[in-house]
């Protein structure tokens, strides 16, 4: 068992946590909590190791059972406790390997809807976007120009581990333009100007919806590229829903006219 907060390994782990750049040089990442550490290995994310509180007794059942089939270390309440993102944990967390998916890689189905974010910066809004792609069966989430680090810890946690169920994939606004092109699907870039409604719009083809900032909405490029621009309605003073909440609202108006099919 470890028990110093000082050893070299928990070190690297706290590093791993806090830094993007560690994240990238070494292509780990990490994973907390038993119901987003068992997504990513459903979902063929290799964990390198499972650290574990034998002290939390769900923690070392767990471990007990995964660490049949990968390296698992105890460590001490104390010192996982300095490892941790969260006040109320539950004891795991491990590292795992990045993966960086490609557009020629995605298995669509046969009438895909796409959500795509430009320049999201909040890790907590790009969470909530991988919650609603999951509960909504979206076939890809695209983040272009990514501010937020698809694996950083406060994502993984406010995705409650849905970036593991989603295909996502991390590219720049050419190239996914390109891609949309190839595959032939219709863009709608969400525009607080646009003249055309969410709810009058066709999603039944194969499609995708466009999100920007609420600061600063879509890039020109975007909105220039897609095959229309839609908006929400407001009545209110305030003019900007959150990015995550008008997400949410177009994606399942696409799924409304789909009759919530998969298909």
């Amino acid at each position: 068992m470890i028990t110093s907060s000082k050893n070299e390994r928990i070190k690297a782990v706290c590093e791993l946590r806090e830094k993007s750049r560690e994240r990238r040089r070494q292509g780990l990442f990490v994973v907390e909590g038993c119901r987003e550490i068992t997504l990513a290995m459903e979902a063929g994310y290799p964990v390198h190791t499972l650290f574990f509180c034998p002290e939390m007794p769900a923690a070392a059942t767990f471990a007990e059972h995964a660490g049949k089939t990968v390296p698992a270390q105890a460590v001490s309440r104390e010192v996982f406790g300095k490892m941790a993102c969260r006040e109320h944990s539950d004891g795991l967390l491990a590292l795992s390997a990045v993966r960086n998916t490609a557009f020629e890689e995605l298995k669509l189905s046969g009438n895909p809807f796409i959500i795509i974010v430009e320049a999201v910066e909040k890790p907590g809004n790009l969470g909530a976007i991988l919650r609603t792609a999951d509960a909504a069966a979206a076939d890809a989430v695209v983040v272009c120009s990514p501010l937020a680090d698809i694996y950083n810890p406060n994502v993984i946690r406010s995705s409650l581990g849905c970036v593991f169920t989603q295909q996502v994939v991390a590219a720049g606004a050419e190239e996914t333009v390109a891609w949309l092109h190839a595959q032939q699907i219709v863009s709608y870039a969400a525009e607080l100007s646009a003249t055309q409604w969410y709810h009058e719009t066709d999603f039944t083809k194969p499609c995708a919806i466009v999100m920007g900032t609420e600061a600063e909405g879509l890039s020109p490029y975007w909105l220039q590229q897609a095959g229309a621009r839609i908006k929400i309605p407001m009545r209110g003073r305030v003019d900007s829903l959150n990015v995550s909440v008008s997400t949410a609202i177009l994606a399942f108006e696409a799924m409304r006219q789909r009759g919530f099919s998969r298909q």
